[in-house]
């Protein structure tokens, strides 16, 4: 019998057809290492090149009668080898956005949870020092922020000068930053 390493790749793909278990394995060493470097120069992942490559094996052997004629059996195998790592590359790429956007989902909703709790404790905290105003600056300072009246407008609905008005909104804003420091200066403006 002639030694398979011998034979050509149609020969060998004739043997095949008929379940030749020897020629499977001549084949398999005949272009896994050649396939094998083809494949890690475009991924560059040794396990994904193995599964690939085993993939691609597993075909070969279970559609062995559906091979084609070819005389050329390795252009044949380099074909599938390309779609599989074409398919591999999308995959990753899909994969990644995937996970950079569930990445940026995450970090973007603890960064806005986290906003809204500070926002929250601190205006709580400012609303609790605007409450231990003195009672007639308090209604001044409240109509002047919370309902947005001008100064002239408090002055007539409270019945005093537009002076005291401004006084006392200025007073308020002089206690409330000792109290709450930069904080409390920058949410107002």
């Amino acid at each position: 019998m002639t030694p398979l390493n011998t034979l050509s790749d149609a020969e060998l793909i004739a043997l095949l057809r008929n379940g030749d278990e020897a020629a499977f394995a001549e084949i398999y060493q005949r272009y896994y290492r050649l396939l094998q470097n083809h494949i890690y120069k475009r991924l560059g992942d040794l396990e994904e090149t193995k599964d690939i490559l085993q993939e691609l094996f597993a075909q070969v052997w279970t559609k062995r009668a559906q091979l084609p004629e070819t005389t050329n059996f390795a252009g044949y195998l380099y074909i599938i080898v390309r779609n599989k790592v074409f398919n591999t590359l999308a995959h990753q790429k899909i994969s990644s956005k995937y996970i950079q956007s569930i990445q940026e989902f995450i970090s973007e909703e603890n960064y806005i949870t986290d906003l809204v709790v500070r926002e929250k404790e601190f205006r709580a905290m400012i609303d609790r020092e605007i409450d231990a105003l003195p009672e007639k600056m308090r209604e001044v300072f409240r109509l002047s922020r919370d309902s947005g009246l001008s100064h002239k407008e408090i002055a007539e609905q409270l019945d005093i000068s537009e002076h005291t008005v401004s006084n006392q909104v200025t007073n308020a804003l002089k206690v409330l930053r000792v109290k709450l420091g930069a904080y409390f200066f920058m949410l107002l403006l």
